[in-house]
């Protein structure tokens, strides 16, 4: 399996992405779960219906994209694939030196938002992404290879992990984040994401809170044919501390829902967003589903 995901960082982008998008409609064919799921989560959202078939193709490309992103040798940038707009955001806040924190959704090829970041400004000012490890050993152990890179560290979603982040904001780094990422039961509060309440994580506005850092939001759109990527960032801001968790929740759900609408088709429609963690309680209505 090694080899094989090696071999493919090796491909063109056009060919693992064409390869991506067979992967996706084979698994959109195999999965009645996914097929089901991310028809409803379009359907919520409004997507027509040629947007949710190329929701299924875009969902496949993401997947082959990571193993080409993740096992690329350093000598290989990723330069010559990435475009940048309104990049002066990130130059303002690293010259500001109060930290950066980069939100960004499960949105286009969104692995490569650090990577990319890491590339370009990691020697100025070091990146830590927010991961959630998987369950297998091995899997585990390529994901903590991959997001270690120059100017980039991984950091486990876990407590450790958060300390490691607000050490890194503290010192005036950047950390980047997926705050549509369900979080466990205990680190979060029911929200409203596309309509529907959604266990939202008060991550991102406890680290701006505790660091007075900056937050940015970004995505990586993928562009048609292999022809790369453009990485997008725009201001944002949070409700005072003082409007409670549950508006700066709601104002990130927001933002996320901003961010996707950019480009909708990009997004992991599949992904089971409206769960409800384990001994969590239930929002008010009863709206969340496992």
């Amino acid at each position: 399996m090694m080899l094989l995901l090696r071999w493919v960082a090796y491909w063109p982008l056009w060919l693992v992405q064409f390869a991506g998008a067979l992967l996706g409609w084979i698994v959109w064919a195999a999965s009645p779960t996914y097929r089901r799921r991310l028809a409803a989560n379009a359907a919520r959202a409004g997507l027509t219906p040629a947007q949710r078939r190329a929701a299924v193709a875009h969902a496949g490309r993401m997947s082959a994209e990571v193993p080409w992103l993740w096992f690329r040798t350093p000598d290989r940038r990723l330069a010559p694939y990435l475009q940048w707009d309104n990049e002066a955001l990130v130059e303002q806040a690293i010259a500001a030196g109060k930290g950066l924190l980069l939100l960004t959704p499960h949105l286009g090829a969104f692995e490569f938002a650090a990577r990319g970041y890491a590339e370009r400004y990691g020697h100025r000012q070091p990146v830590t992404v927010l991961y959630r490890p998987a369950r297998q050993a091995r899997i585990a152990q390529w994901q903590t290879y991959s997001r270690t890179a120059p100017g980039m560290q991984a950091a486990p979603a876990n407590l450790s992990g958060v300390r490691q982040m607000l050490r890194a904001l503290r010192k005036g780094e950047t950390v980047g984040l997926l705050p549509d990422q369900v979080p466990p039961e205990g680190q979060g509060v029911w929200a409203p994401f596309f309509g529907q309440s959604a266990y939202t994580m008060t991550l991102a506005a406890r680290l701006v809170q505790q660091t007075g850092c900056i937050p940015l939001l970004t995505w990586t759109e993928r562009l048609p044919h292999g022809r790369g990527f453009i990485n997008h960032y725009r201001p944002f801001q949070l409700p005072p501390p003082e409007a409670g968790e549950q508006a700066c929740a709601a104002a990130v759900n927001e933002a996320m829902a901003w961010v996707i609408g950019q480009c909708p088709a990009q997004y992991l429609w599949g992904y089971n967003r409206f769960k409800q963690p384990r001994r969590a309680e239930p929002p008010a209505g009863g709206q969340s589903r496992a």
